[in-house]
């Protein structure tokens, strides 16, 4: 099955197998097999990916601006293998749920300093 990336995978919203949004495919990874074809291998997620993707002085602003969110620098992409995706359409659906996937240092920052601090916050989890 040949894949055209730019037009079936980026900017795409990725959706858990519960129906929850968790980002969006922001870039993808590729391996190389034993056999040395090429493969997908991870979608990317996160500022990071993003920053990469768009290049210039505005991916490395958005880089630069989520690194002031996190202390490990520098800010890495979300991977999520591909062989979690069961199918691709308007979003990419992912066999897993959100919460089994890790959590990435700019969510947990804003999590930990901005959402958390809100009244209630804790019951609109989950």
């Amino acid at each position: 099955m040949r894949i055209q990336v730019s037009q079936e995978l980026l900017d795409r919203q990725l959706v858990d197998r519960d129906g929850r949004l968790v980002g969006k495919v922001d870039d993808v990874e590729f391996g190389l097999g034993a056999d040395g074809v090429p493969y997908l291998r991870s979608l990317l997620t996160g500022p990071g990916a993003l920053g990469q993707r768009v290049g210039g002085r505005l991916g490395r602003m958005l880089v630069l601006t989520a690194e002031r969110f996190v202390t490990d620098r520098p800010v890495a992409p979300l991977r999520i293998p591909y062989a979690l995706v069961t199918r691709v359409d308007s979003a990419v659906w992912l066999r897993v749920r959100a919460d089994e996937l890790p959590t990435s240092p700019v969510e947990e920052w804003l999590r930990r300093h901005l959402i958390d601090r809100i009244p209630g916050a804790g019951r609109a989890s989950g």
